[in-house]
């Protein structure tokens, strides 16, 4: 099934990890999401401040390609 990689860069970008679930990949997207949680919570101790925008990042990268490479059947292990 097709894949759109901009709804799935647009879905990340609104909630961490939510285009990796798009994409059919449950247990990334849920793990990006703690992740993403667990640096809102350190950037009381500064170190969220970095770490938090690096994981949102990735995250609307990750789903991007992911979705491409989906569309161009090269998908690997991705759950469809």
């Amino acid at each position: 099934m097709q894949k759109n990689p901009g709804l799935a860069a647009v879905l990340s970008f609104l909630i961490c990890g939510l285009g990796q679930i798009y994409n059919g990949q449950i247990g990334k997207g849920i793990g990006l999401f703690v992740a993403a949680g667990i640096s809102g919570l350190l950037c009381t101790v500064v170190i969220g401040f970095i770490l938090l925008p690096a994981v949102w990042l990735y995250g609307i990268f990750d789903a991007y390609r992911t979705a491409e490479k989906i569309n161009k059947g090269a998908g690997g292990n991705v759950a469809r």
